[in-house]
């Protein structure tokens, strides 16, 4: 029998230790983490700030692969012109785990305020090179060169210079140095950056590879979706730890009060009824309350039904216009494909607010790029979800619950259908941030939504397929009836061949008559689902 050996451990060792469950399971996977956790939190900052993202990011290689050696190390910067960081917050953001802006009830696309500084930590820990950053809020610039102590979970400066900001310079520059693959995961990276910007219209992305190759994402439109607001947590959302420390916290003399001031949408009716319904006195002091009667009152409001759907302000979706530029411009689309964006009404699931939003392409214009089958994009709080597809609940909904030959829709159907979810509370599966579990709500919006579009594409294609078929009726009789009528005059000995133009558009030879015909088919009915 040996004696066990008891220790605690900080959050960046667990990370240190585990850091494949984060996404840094591999060199080739690593860099493709460490650049979408960097270019998240530039966006965020941007988005924060309330101006269109330019974002410079660049791949230089520092150390070429060698068998002998290892693989190969790299410089990753980043550049943006979001809002800055206090000076005095720039060590912890990132050279503490768990220290960030997004513990508040709004929708960001970080949840756990760890990609950022992982990345860090796997640079440190495959190179032993400190990170350098760079930030201003408007004045001075601050500029640090740091580690982050492992061990304690807490940044150590090694440098730390401040420098006059003479053209009144905004943002973050993040430099960093990391073992990597690039070449396995170019590709990874190329679509990532294709996707970001088709969901981010607006934000302006300048990439230069280590090969030297410059890829530029143009902004196509200053609009920027309204930015998401702060809110009160749902009764609904809460659990017994969340409950427990607002009762410790509160100011609130009697649970009447206290329902209403900490919780969204609860007035003094709601809140008298459903105190009474979990049978507490509504004059009680939050202080008597029981560790017992926190878990009735948790349990009372997940059946109570009389409270408010909670507030989508908290959250800022895309909307259907910039969806659908960002489709168009990141696709090569025309005006000839269809292509359309629809955005369902907010729905909860557990108590946290959510709205899908979902676009389909087709036409043309894929066929001609390759596309064949269907192509799908997935996107939660406008991050592109680019591993583990068959895992997520997105993927389920398209592939399993819509019979796609009910919409027209063959194997080989160049199609394109983007889902995007938004919510305070993304339900990831994994750290990772991948892929999504199979809440039943979120699955049912987006099986909706697709069907929504799937109907209007059912009409595209049933248009299409008459065009085509009134296109060929009309080459053949343009074709024929010029040498019938030819053979006609000489079989009757006139020398004069009979006008055939009345015959043709007899036969609806004006193609664009035939078009318009057709358009007035009626339109799509019933798009509440």
């Amino acid at each position: 029998m040996t004696e066990a050996s008891y220790q605690s451990i900080s959050p960046s060792d667990f990370f240190y230790r585990n850091r494949e469950i984060a996404g840094f399971s591999n060199p080739s996977r690593a860099l493709y983490s460490a650049v979408r956790e960097l270019l998240e939190n530039s966006l965020d900052a941007c988005e924060a700030r309330g101006v269109p993202p330019d974002i410079y990011l660049r791949i230089r290689e520092v150390i070429p692969s060698r068998a002998e050696e290892g693989p190969e190390v790299y410089s990753l910067r980043i550049e943006d012109n979001g809002t800055g960081i206090p000076k005095e917050y720039i060590p912890l953001c990132f050279g503490k785990v768990f220290f960030g802006s997004k513990y508040i009830l709004k929708q960001s696309r970080g949840t756990f305020g760890l990609g950022g500084t992982i990345t860090i930590l796997y640079g440190q820990i495959t190179t032993h090179k400190p990170v350098r950053v760079a930030s201003s809020t408007g004045k001075e610039i601050h500029e640090y060169e740091m580690m982050i102590d492992i061990e304690h979970n807490e940044p150590i400066v090694l440098r730390h210079e401040v420098h006059e900001s003479r053209k009144g310079w905004r943002g973050t520059i993040v430099e960093l140095q990391l073992e990597g693959d690039y070449s396995r995961s170019m590709n990874k990276i190329y679509e990532y950056l294709k996707q970001t910007a088709m969901v981010c219209p607006y934000a302006d992305i300048t990439f230069v590879d280590p090969k030297g190759r410059l890829y530029r994402f143009e902004r196509a439109t200053d609009k920027m979706p309204p930015p998401p607001r702060a809110v009160k947590p749902h009764p609904k959302g809460v659990d017994v730890e969340t409950l427990r420390r607002m009762v410790a916290s509160t100011r609130m003399r009697n649970m009447k009060a206290f329902m209403i001031e900490h919780f969204q949408g609860v007035g003094e009716v709601t809140a008298e009824r459903f105190l009474n319904a979990a049978s507490i006195d509504p004059k009680a002091s939050p202080e008597e309350l029981s560790p017992e009667d926190i878990v009735k009152l948790v349990r009372a409001a997940n059946d109570f039904e009389e409270f408010s759907r909670p507030d989508p302000s908290c959250l800022s979706p895309i909307g259907e216009e910039l969806l659908g530029m960002g489709m168009k411009k990141e696709l090569n689309l025309t005006d000839a494909d269809f292509l359309m964006a629809v955005q369902r009404r907010p729905s909860t699931y557990l108590g946290f607010p959510f709205i899908v939003e979902a676009a389909m392409a087709h036409g043309k214009s894929l066929a001609r790029q390759g596309f064949t089958g269907i192509t799908l994009y997935r996107f939660a709080n406008r991050i592109p979800l680019l591993f583990d597809e068959s895992s997520c609940v997105i993927w389920k909904a398209v592939n399993r619950n819509i019979n796609w030959s009910t919409y027209l829709v063959t194997p080989d159907t160049p199609l394109v259908v983007a889902v995007h979810i938004c919510s305070t509370k993304i339900p990831y599966k994994s750290v990772g941030k991948e892929f999504l579990a199979d809440q039943p709500e979120v699955e049912r919006e987006i099986t909706n939504a697709i069907r929504q579009l799937a109907r209007h594409l059912r009409l595209y294609i049933s248009r299409s397929i008459r065009m085509a078929r009134e296109r060929r009726r009309l080459s053949v009789f343009e074709r024929f009836l010029p040498k019938i009528a030819e053979f006609s005059a000489k079989l009757a000995d006139k020398e004069e061949i009979p006008d055939i133009t009345p015959l043709l558009r007899a036969v609806g030879a004006d193609l664009e008559e035939v078009e318009r015909r057709i358009r007035e088919v009626p339109q799509v009915v019933g798009e509440g689902c």
